[in-house]
């Protein structure tokens, strides 16, 4: 331990610094360390002044400890993590670790490289810009389309219907997570140019959201469930509704409820809970007049 200080006994001057060791080198262990504890606890603290910090601040701090040998330094790091924060879980929550990581390693070495306003400028700037994607992304795609391959199981009554699409969302989140945090840590401040506006991100999107389409479809022609009961006679013939219909167009009664839906949220407020007492009031009321 090196102190750089004159004697506290000689002309009464007091010591200035102590400089009790080098920041240790940060391993893709220590990485993974701090990703695993954001994953398992970002929204435990929950805090409705700081949000997530606190988890933030969780997983930060075995590779803090190794950063900041000094107990100020490492008291101001906590610190500044401890301020609002809040974003997706995978793809921001794990880029924004990898990068945090980088710029605190940075200060570590050289506390004038890099300022606390600057480090929390990054997180603030990327937390909403990266849920945005995240959300899109995860929620918003891939969670219904696990959802959807699991529905025939759970149709059937299985357990799997119910269990797999967690098991595999869980599993997709740690693994996509882990790949982030690392990432992050590589590129610094570049990774979420590279999330935000890379092309090969703007293609998963676009992949996704067309497959997520396609998934929508495939729910809406096979769970959603119209059928006419309406039917006549000419002469000697009987005629029933639903089967001139399913000659026509198979489908095309819940083909018009859900583009009556999709059409109802575009012109109007997203209003889930009216659409769907909307829905019910215009069938029953066809169903009472028996055309449905």
């Amino acid at each position: 331990m090196d102190l750089q200080a004159k004697d506290p006994n000689v002309n009464g001057e007091k010591i200035t610094s102590i400089d009790v060791g080098v920041p240790e080198t940060i391993t893709n262990k220590d990485l993974r360390r701090s990703w695993r504890r954001w994953h398992l606890a970002n929204e435990m603290p929950h805090a409705f002044d700081r949000y997530l910090a606190a988890s933030l601040t969780f997983a930060l701090m075995p590779t803090l400890k190794k950063l900041y040998k000094n107990k100020n330094d490492l008291i101001a790091a906590y610190k500044r993590h401890l301020l609002f924060y809040n974003t997706q879980a995978t793809w921001g929550g794990g880029t924004i670790i990898g990068i945090v990581t980088s710029l605190e390693e940075q200060k570590a070495h050289d506390l004038d490289s890099i300022s606390e306003d600057a480090i929390y400028g990054v997180k603030a700037g990327l937390m909403g810009a990266m849920a945005g994607i995240g959300d899109s992304i995860d929620s918003g795609v891939i969670q219904y389309i696990l959802i959807a391959l699991a529905l025939p199981w759970a149709y059937d009554g299985s357990i799997f219907g119910v269990l797999l699409p967690f098991i595999l969302f869980a599993g997709y989140q740690f693994i996509i997570g882990q790949f982030f945090t690392r990432m992050g840590y590589r590129l610094g401040k570049q990774a979420a140019t590279e999330l935000v506006a890379g092309a090969r991100t703007k293609s998963i999107i676009n992949i996704l959201s067309i497959v997520g389409l396609f998934m929508m479809g495939i729910l809406a022609a096979n769970y959603v469930k119209i059928t006419s009961t309406l039917k006549w006679t000419v002469g000697n013939n009987a005629f029933k509704l639903q089967s001139i219909l399913d000659s026509i167009l198979p489908g095309i009664l819940p083909l018009i409820a859900v583009m009556g839906c999709y059409f109802y949220f575009q012109k109007r407020q997203f209003n889930v809970l009216r659409a769907i007492l909307g829905l019910t009031v215009i069938l029953a009321a066809l169903a009472i007049v028996g055309i449905l």
